[in-house]
């Protein structure tokens, strides 16, 4: 949608995987200014209809992510930063980057499961979650659906891949 967005939002979920892979933490002070330059960078560019599909693209990003991070399921800065891109790339192109981000966390978590030896637990508390079986989870957190639930990876990788992909989708 925003072609001048590319180079900014390049940079900053690049800075932002990286810091996410390294310390499981995306900064305040690599978001919030980028969430400000997004809006005022669409308010200079279009105006007061700029200014309402940068809000409305940081809403709705706050708004869906904002649900994973109610439920534990996301960390705040996963948030922040998807806020931030909705400001500079608005509601529309967000939508199509948080279904490619969901397509690459999926992958992304299938991979890192596979990878670690425990995708037959990760399939087998996803079926407990899906049919409402009762299981508990062992002492050490290693099995049951409390068990892959503590589990945690960095989730900027897959927002990264998710926006940049949405700038080719249109």
């Amino acid at each position: 949608m925003h072609s001048f967005a590319w180079w900014p939002t390049l940079f900053v979920v690049g800075v932002a995987t990286i810091t996410d892979l390294r310390s499981r933490r995306i900064p305040n002070w690599l978001v919030l200014p980028f969430l400000v330059a997004g809006v005022a960078v669409c308010a200079w560019l279009h105006g007061w209809h700029g200014v309402g599909q940068s809000l409305a693209g940081a809403g709705l990003g706050i708004l869906l992510f904002g649900l994973f991070f109610l439920m534990g399921g996301m960390g705040a800065g996963d948030v922040k930063l998807c806020a931030a891109v909705g400001a500079w790339i608005g509601p529309s192109q967000l939508m199509v980057a948080l279904v490619l981000t969901g397509l690459a966390g999926g992958a992304m978590v299938l991979g890192w499961a596979a990878w670690s030896g425990f995708l037959r637990e990760l399939f087998d508390s996803a079926g407990d979650l899906v049919f409402r079986r009762k299981t508990q989870a062992a002492p050490d957190g290693g099995s049951g659906v409390g068990g892959a639930l503590r589990r945690k990876i960095p989730y900027a990788p897959a927002i990264a891949i998710g926006t940049l992909i949405s700038f080719f989708a249109r």
